[in-house]
């Protein structure tokens, strides 16, 4: 490969996850939508879902958002069943941030057909491709991190 055809297919995966990102975006709003969340709200229950339970700063922070923010997102995922407010148990003048998981199913039944286009996709692809691509992914991932914590402190 000629370092023009390099710089092209480098290029081709940077616009692919572009409109990756972009379909994404597209597909969580609609989830959302569906389950009446804010999209902020949809990603902060991500968050505690997969990282949880946390204190509402570190969601703040894990979410890119001011802390004071979070009193309405935290005051509507709790109206709809979605987290609860704990008191921490290693100081009780803190609180923790926990999902509930009883309406987990309308999340899953929402994600059914991408889950099922996921598994069909990765069906096509031998064991050492996917822990590549898998690995490509999470570098992707700490480069976005990265960026963001670079423009965030600029």
């Amino acid at each position: 490969m000629t370092g023009r055809d390099r710089r092209r297919a480098t290029n081709d995966v940077k616009e692919s996850l572009r409109a990756l990102s972009i379909q994404l975006s597209r597909l969580n709003h609609q989830v959302g939508a569906q389950l009446e969340l804010k999209d902020a709200d949809f990603d902060c229950l991500d968050l505690v879902n997969r990282h949880g339970p946390l204190s509402p700063s570190a969601l703040a922070r894990q979410a890119g958002l001011h802390p004071a923010t979070m009193t309405g997102i935290l005051d509507r995922l709790e109206r709809g069943g979605w987290v609860a407010r704990d008191r921490d148990p290693g100081d009780r003048r803190a609180v923790v941030i926990r999902a509930l998981r009883d309406r987990n199913h309308e999340v899953f039944a929402l994600f059914a057909s991408m889950n099922a286009a996921m598994d069909a996709l990765c069906a096509g692809y031998d064991d050492a491709q996917l822990a590549l691509i898998g690995e490509f992914l999470e570098r992707c991932t700490e480069a976005g991190r990265a960026a963001t914590d670079d423009l965030a402190s600029a």
